[in-house]
């Protein structure tokens, strides 16, 4: 009989461990071999500014959105963690989107194997805000993924002793007009 119950859990963590294995193997893909730039200034937690031979391109971190300056400390906090991780730093450009209304372009940013992207959710610095269309739904699973796992463990805005309260959108929403 105890035989049976150890062979049975046995099994039992074999295959959890080949469906986690599976899984986070689906998700894992390296970076794009698109073009690369070197990042010269952190504008805020989710718009860089880059240099690309002699083109200079302000790039707004696709598929997230890290708390405004005024949101203290967390905007602040974004800027700093995105400074760590690209400033001075090559990066390669994953699918780049049309510019916005301010002329910056929408990308996914790579530094080696690490999505930036994906790291600054992961912290806490920024909440996943992933686009719907079809062709950048492997980015969309990271984001959220990445979201919730800094929301369980209560990483950066999901500190449960002193959360964001408002999201970005929400806390512009509420300021006063500019005159």
């Amino acid at each position: 009989m105890q035989l049976k119950a150890i062979w049975f859990w046995q099994r039992t963590a074999i295959a959890l461990s080949l469906v986690g294995l599976l899984l986070w193997t689906g998700c894992a893909h390296g970076a794009p071999s698109g073009p690369s730039a070197t990042v010269v200034r952190v504008v805020s937690g989710q718009t860089v500014e880059a240099v690309r031979g002699t083109q200079r391109l302000t790039i707004r971190l696709a598929g997230l959105t890290a708390p405004d300056f005024r949101q203290q400390p967390w905007g602040m906090a974004a800027k700093q963690a995105l400074e760590a991780l690209v400033l001075q730093q090559r990066v390669t450009l994953g699918p780049i989107d049309e510019p916005d209304a301010y002329g910056r372009q929408w990308a996914y940013l790579w530094q080696g194997d690490r999505l930036v992207n994906e790291a600054l959710v992961a912290a806490g610095h920024a909440l996943a805000t992933p686009p719907d269309n079809q062709p950048e739904q492997d980015y969309a699973q990271r984001l959220i993924h990445a979201q919730q796992r800094a929301r369980l463990l209560g990483l950066g805005i999901w500190n449960p002793t002193a959360p964001m309260r408002q999201t970005p959108v929400e806390f512009r929403q509420q300021l006063p007009a500019a005159p």
